[in-house]
């Protein structure tokens, strides 16, 4: 991984986290491509307001509601002006309808930047908003919310009995996220179940497993990868390593309901599997800017057939991933479609010690799929219910093994 990215704000692949006490230090906002840029490099506002052309935006009308407030409002000796300006800001951003671009008042920057360098506890599931409600991506493996019974795809209808509507992806974080030993109760709505069910789940310190393997029959190896974390890229080398020395001939690789991590391990990994050079992602800026990322190697997979388990818990990295094994070399995709989440934020530092971390680019697969909102759909669709989860049945491995076994 080069010096860049083991900066601290690191170059992520999007997707948010409950409140995760790691041994990389990740924290909430795992998976997201952070960069600090300082409020200097902008154009001051009024030069900004003069480009502004009057048909577009009067700005005078927000000076107007504020004075209307000052002047008119009955309890306005009670106003909190910096409250109000900060109501003013965060609305503004909120108006852009994008639950990842979003403002953070001085505590809560201050917050963002201890969590993003790790150090909290909470439940081990990640979250994110699809069509306004929010959801669960995936419960982390050996995590209490899985214990729980959490489930991908589940919708959080509240938490702690305060409903989630219009609730932020950050505001729902910081609700479910609190000290180990301690129980958030959620309210969750599940596709086929007509009446929500409660979960309580009590938070704890997460350990996050990175990947694992076996072989499920002879000459089929079956691998786990359960999250893109910086040390994930190493240890997956020790095991391609091992599956050469076992002579595997067939993979299997699993990456459902992992929500993602390092782009750069996304990157690593897909180098064991695509020739040197291949493109594994694009970064779309949307102005005719674009940044690709290739395969580096060191290829020595690429001759082996490959088939890869998806659902909706894969998100971002995992997405990636899978994206580039298709286009790049054909590798059926079985299971579910994938979450969809393929966006990258940019973190703002405004002057007084708030933030604004904001949607800049998109991630593109090597054919042009845009990652973002509309995620990847299986070759080969499969469905494993909350009742073969109970039961241990995996109907969707079982047809992996089904058709690598005919590659």
């Amino acid at each position: 991984m080069n010096p860049s990215a083991k900066s601290l704000l690191q170059k992520l692949v999007p997707v948010l986290l409950i409140g995760l006490v790691t041994a990389f230090g990740l924290g909430v906002f795992v998976g997201t491509n952070y960069r600090i840029a300082n409020l200097p490099s902008l154009p001051p506002v009024g030069v900004r307001n003069a480009e502004l052309k009057p048909a577009e935006v009067d700005a005078s009308i927000l000076w107007d509601a504020w004075r209307l407030v000052e002047a008119r409002y009955a309890d306005r000796e009670d106003i909190d002006r910096q409250k109000l300006l900060y109501g003013a800001v965060r609305g503004l951003v909120k108006s852009l309808g994008d639950p990842y671009t979003v403002f953070f008042d001085p505590p809560e920057a201050k917050q963002f930047s201890d969590e993003v360098k790790g150090s909290f506890e909470g439940i081990g599931a990640e979250i994110g908003i699809r069509d306004g409600v929010l959801k669960v991506i995936s419960p982390l493996e050996g995590s209490p919310a899985k214990r729980a019974g959490l489930l991908p795809g589940d919708a959080i209808l509240k938490i702690d009995g305060a409903a989630t509507v219009d609730i932020s992806l950050d505001e729902a974080v910081r609700k479910i996220r609190g000290p180990k030993d301690t129980a958030v109760k959620l309210t969750i709505g599940r596709e086929g179940e007509p009446e929500p069910r409660e979960i309580a789940v009590v938070r704890e310190q997460i350990v996050v497993p990175n990947l694992a393997w076996r072989t499920v029959e002879p000459e089929i190896a079956y691998v786990q990868l359960f999250h893109f974390t910086e040390q994930a890229g190493t240890d997956f080398r020790k095991i391609a390593n091992e599956l050469l020395k076992a002579d595997a001939k067939r993979i299997i690789l699993d990456l459902r309901s992992n929500p993602g991590g390092f782009l750069e391990v996304a990157q690593s990994i897909a180098g064991w599997f695509l020739e040197r050079g291949a493109l594994v992602v694009t970064e779309d800026f949307g102005d005719g800017k674009q940044n690709s990322y290739r395969a580096q190697g060191p290829d020595k997979l690429k001759g082996l057939p490959v088939v890869i388990l998806v659902n909706e818990g894969s998100a971002s990295a995992s997405e990636i991933l899978a994206g580039a094994l298709r286009d790049n070399r054909g590798a059926k995709l079985i299971g579910a479609k994938t979450f969809g989440k393929g966006s990258v934020q940019q973190l703002e530092q405004l002057r007084d010690g708030s933030s604004i971390k904001i949607t800049v680019a998109k991630w593109l697969t090597p054919k042009g799929q845009n990652l973002n909102k509309s995620g990847l759909e299986p070759d080969i669709v499969i469905e494993r219910t909350p009742k073969d989860i109970e039961a241990n049945r995996d109907p969707q491995l079982d047809k992996a093994v089904e058709v690598v076994k005919g590659l």
